[in-house]
């Protein structure tokens, strides 16, 4: 749940069609089923007792994680979570420990029941059989790839390369561009093609160019050097050279990522004949063909001048170059399921990123692909047998609450004009709520699953999800079309589409529960849900309007003042040191962190709101609003490894968590009133310095 809570524009929409180039890969956060060792059968899930929603305590909060010789304003995660710390270890496994791991694998126990009992002729049983027949995959070695990569050797000119590197959007291999359809920007009804730059092995560009990521340079280079070893290559030394100094080339003309979650910068639509003229470098048309896609009379071009000049470096580089990293790629995206000395060799790389020391049990991975590739199918009886009806109408009760007293908030606005509040109410009104899970299920019929074929399996199934997506392209935007599987543990804004979806998995204690105390759900799920809400309102959110359209909807003051209340908060964020040397970019994490704020404080006032004019009950010593801060803190409580903060600093949207409790509560009035909070502890600020947003 790193990455949890989707920011409304650039960013998350280029993760979104990143996505649908990928294939199937192994999960940031691992399951935790009982299982025989590989070549024993099948993994074995704990009885009963494990498949049971987590609890804190007896009304929701874990008295004992607390650290009560820390005072609250000198470090409220610590004062919150201190004796959690000092208790855990990660597991060698895991990035991380925390709620969300704890969530996470409770789900994933209680997929595996559906999993590992599923007959092999059925989809979900062949395609998780086939991942765990590990002799099989052992005995074939490299031979499933090769075809593959001899059909890259094959390539004879550049218009040949570009127009396989427009298929590997639906298989194994790498781009140096890649799309899928979202909506129209000036049209949100209608799926248009959006388009980004591509091409990148490690994270993000930083870590091509940054002194500080030098040993995860030198990690991915020698895992370049295995991989073109085993598979044949008889140079691989220079072939890993010549890949570096090519990705390393589209690293500094790629653009930093702060700037990629810009709806501003990246709406910047041309047709393809535009496109052809603007970056001429590429053969356009063969790469459109190779991906499946006709000539467009409008593409959202996102990071324009990367993708132009990606393109220049592609013309200019020589084709013997462009194969080679084509290759390695292959192999890469496919290691996973290949023998262990593929899925060793990656691992040896990958855990210089994570700091992980483990990797995970054959059983985890092979759960994760049948998740990952069988979403909705599996999770259709996810939520039939885990999310009752009861709790469905309790969730959706609470986020009806939760816009109320956003509405509350934005009326109340003392610095806004009364025709932006009205725009930003009428935006409120339209916003679709949706909870737990689709109104409409996939269908994977055309998916074909051999219990005995696992790369073929892992390639169709890419191929099937990107025609899933492809089918949209120039069609109306379907809103009921989830992002987002119902067992999964996260929630999102849909951005263009206005609307916020709540997955079945989240909505389990500690985050939500309908038997813990409201002061509980509203400072942990409702938090979330405040989040989410808030999305459609944050630096980037604010840019769009009531109807998903791109639209400046604001008289200029209020945009200004807006701009520098966003930037004071940018300003305290910038300041926190994650890891060493690692402090948080707040240019990249500003629409959540103005998420984070403004869904706590829309929590609060729904809770106060909850309790009809009424005083809350003490409960175990602590008010009523001290278990609302507390539940708060404790739904974001991670313990991480330094090499995973320092990855996430350096490529995700989101601040860590630990950030992500004290970054907002001391910007919230009631907090400091909640734990007496006073200019002598460390994270006091003055009532003229809070930020004061939404």
């Amino acid at each position: 749940m790193k990455s949890f809570l989707t920011s409304a524009a650039g960013l998350a929409i280029a993760a979104a069609l990143a996505a649908t180039s990928a294939t199937a890969s192994e999960n940031r956060v691992s399951v935790t089923l009982v299982a025989k060792a590989d070549g024993e059968g099948d993994a074995a899930v704990k009885g009963d007792a494990s498949l049971k929603a987590l609890t804190f305590g007896t009304w929701g909060v874990d008295l004992a994680a607390r650290d009560t010789n820390v005072k609250p304003g000198d470090d409220f995660d610590k004062y919150a979570n201190g004796g959690w710390f000092a208790r855990t270890e990660i597991p060698a496994d895991q990035a991380s420990a925390g709620v969300d791991y704890d969530v996470y694998n409770l789900t994933q126990r209680q997929l595996g029941q559906l999993v590992t009992g599923a007959p092999a002729t059925s989809q979900v049983g062949g395609l998780y059989q086939s991942f765990m027949d590990e002799k099989r995959v052992d005995a074939l070695g490299a031979a499933p790839l090769m075809a593959d990569v001899d059909a890259v050797a094959a390539i004879q000119d550049k218009g040949a390369m570009a127009r396989f590197m427009g298929s590997t959007q639906g298989t194994f291999g790498a781009t140096i561009v890649s799309g899928g359809p979202y909506a129209d920007t000036n049209d949100p009804t209608v799926n248009v093609l959006w388009l980004g730059q591509a091409g990148l092995g490690l994270p993000e560009r930083d870590y091509y160019l940054n002194d500080s990521f030098k040993t995860q340079r030198d990690a991915y280079r020698a895992y370049i050097v295995r991989t073109m070893k085993m598979i044949g290559n008889a140079a691989p030394e220079k072939a890993a050279d010549a890949i570096m100094a090519f990705e390393t080339d589209i690293a500094k003309v790629s653009w930093p990522i702060a700037d990629r979650r810009d709806i501003g910068k990246i709406n910047n639509p041309m047709s393809s004949d535009e496109l052809a003229v603007y970056a001429p470098g590429l053969d356009w048309k063969a790469w459109f063909e190779g991906a499946g896609i006709g000539p467009q009379k409008r593409i959202i071009v996102n990071e324009n001048t990367a993708v132009r000049d990606i393109a220049a470096l592609y013309a200019k580089t020589p084709l013997d170059t462009i194969k080679l990293w084509q290759q390695f790629h292959i192999a890469d995206n496919a290691a996973p399921y290949l023998s262990k000395a593929f899925v060793d060799s990656r691992f040896e790389y990958t855990k210089v990123l994570s700091g992980v020391g483990e990797l995970r049990p054959r059983w985890k991975r092979g759960l994760t692909l049948v998740d990952g590739s069988l979403g909705e199918l599996v999770g259709e009886s996810y939520s039939k047998q885990y999310f009752p009806a009861s709790a469905k109408a309790k969730m959706e009760s609470l986020v009806a609450n939760l816009k109320l007293a956003m509405g509350d908030r934005i009326r109340n606005n003392s610095w806004m004009a009364p025709e932006t509040k009205a725009a930003a109410l009428e935006k409120l009104a339209k916003m679709d709520v949706m909870v737990g899970y689709p109104d409409k299920w996939r269908d994977y019929s055309g998916l074909k699953i051999d219990p005995t074929d696992l790369y073929g399996n892992v390639k169709r199934s890419a191929a099937f999800e990107y025609a899933y997506s492809l089918s949209d392209l120039n069609k109306p935007v379907d809103r009921k079309k989830w992002s987002m599987n119902p067992q999964e543990v996260n929630a999102y804004n849909g951005g263009l589409e206005n609307k916020i979806v709540f997955p079945a998995g989240i909505l389990q204690a500690p985050y939500f529960s309908e038997s813990v105390d409201d002061a509980v759900n509203y400072g942990a799920i409702g938090a979330v849900i405040g989040h989410e809400i808030s999305h459609g309102f944050d630096d980037q959110g604010r840019k769009i309007d009531a109807n998903g359209a791109v639209r400046d909807w604001w008289t200029a003051a209020d945009a200004a003042r807006f701009e520098a209340q966003a930037k004071g908060f940018g300003a305290q964020y910038a300041a926190y040191e994650a890891a060493p040397g690692a402090f948080i970019n707040p240019d990249l994490t500003m629409g959540e962190n103005i998420a984070d704020l403004a869904g706590l404080e829309i929590a609060y006032d729904a809770y106060h709101r909850s309790l009809n004019g009424k005083e809350a009950p003490v409960i175990d010593g602590l008010t009523g609003d001290q278990r609302f801060f507390l539940a708060f803190a404790q739904a974001w409580r991670d313990k991480a490894r330094e090499d995973s903060i320092k990855q996430q600093v350096a490529s995700d949207e989101h601040a860590p968590a630990r950030w992500r409790i004290i970054g907002p509560v001391r910007n919230v009035d009631a907090w400091y009133k909640a734990f007496n909070v006073t200019p002598d502890n460390k994270y006091y600020l003055k009532p003229e310095a809070r930020t004061r947003i939404w």
